[in-house]
């Protein structure tokens, strides 16, 4: 049996639409003194990364300062990806230390 998951809460922040890959979705606008909370709030693992540490998106292949992470509502859900999210669709794990890049 295949369970769908439940519907996340919308983030309390305006929505504007996002095309990638011809599919209409949704993006959050954060204001930056927002972004440090939406971050903790979000964030998949243990040790939530500063605004000002740096990671290379795997799909993407290139570096990014965590300040400049964006979020997308998609399928009822909150997503924290990338900045070059339309590049390849790097969400959060796909977030590899910066020195990656040089492997």
């Amino acid at each position: 049996m295949i369970h769908k998951s439940e519907e996340q809460p919308l983030l309390p922040f305006p929505l504007k639409p996002l095309i990638i890959n011809d599919v209409l979705i949704e993006e959050y606008e954060i204001p930056e003194d927002q972004k440090e909370a939406v971050l903790k709030e979000l964030y998949l693992f243990d040790s939530v990364p500063s605004l000002e540490d740096e990671f290379f998106d795997l799909h993407s292949g290139k570096k990014f300062k965590v300040r400049d992470y964006r979020v997308t509502r998609e399928n009822g859900q909150n997503w924290l990806v990338s900045p070059y999210y339309e590049d390849g669709g790097g969400t959060v794990i796909d977030w590899m230390p910066p020195d990656w890049a040089d492997e």
